[in-house]
């Protein structure tokens, strides 16, 4: 619509806001006009100032009732709190256990350690005792030689300590025992102890064994006594 009176709008206007003012129109404004007044209606319908519509115990708890509730229930952990005793009456009764088991464990070690060193020294008994077995025939030749004495010839006793010689060399090497006589061998200072040196006759014979004067033995790969042996050497030196 076209206005073509603008004093006769402007007072139709000016009316209706008067009759707008009256105690049968609406009421005055809570706040003058302007600025202020525009964020006032702002703020009476911001929709974040209205209560949530959903229940209060689906929000979330930042310590309010819902903190007060779990607190109730065990600090929040949902199960009951143990009272100071009962705790410590429980730990002390875990602490006792553990200090019974390891006085039992230490008992059973304490026997199994005596039990094993009992057995390793029975079994070494036994071992030397077998050995000592197998000797006991040889010790009886010896005895019959020396019973017959002067009725045996030189020959005869010389052919007998043999036998002894070699009956006791095969059980004592059958026990594990090695005879070391390393001539010609290079010299070991591990296996051999050298008595003497002389020259050596050429540069591939130095430190090089020209004779033993005591045989070393080895049992079951430990050194018994090393060999005690003359050493090719040059210039004299070992």
């Amino acid at each position: 619509m076209q206005v073509t009176d603008k004093r006769r709008f402007s007072g139709e206007y000016a009316d209706d806001v008067e009759r707008m003012h009256t105690a049968g129109g609406m009421a005055d404004p809570a706040a003058a006009a302007g600025s202020s007044a525009d964020g006032a209606d702002m703020a009476s319908t911001d929709m974040s100032q209205e209560p949530g519509s959903r229940d209060a115990d689906s929000q979330p708890d930042f310590g309010g009732r819902g903190s007060d509730r779990g607190s109730d229930r065990g600090g929040g952990s949902g199960l009951p709190m143990e009272p100071d005793t009962e705790a410590i009456r429980r730990l002390e009764d875990q602490l006792a256990q553990e200090r019974d088991r390891h006085i039992r464990l230490a008992a059973e070690y304490d026997n199994y350690r005596k039990r094993v060193t009992r057995e390793r020294a029975e079994l070494g008994d036994r071992s030397q005792a077998a050995l000592v077995g197998r000797l006991i025939d040889a010790l009886d030749d010896l005895d019959r030689l020396i019973a017959e004495g002067g009725a045996a010839s030189a020959e005869q006793v010389r052919q007998a300590v043999e036998l002894v010689d070699k009956k006791l060399r095969k059980e004592l090497v059958a026990a594990g025992l090695e005879r070391i006589d390393p001539v010609g061998e290079t010299f070991d200072p591990s296996l051999h102890e050298a008595v003497s040196t002389v020259p050596a006759p050429s540069a591939a014979q130095d430190h090089q064994v020209k004779a033993t004067f005591q045989p070393g033995y080895r049992f079951k790969g430990a050194l018994v006594r090393p060999a005690r042996v003359q050493v090719y050497a040059e210039q004299g030196h070992a």
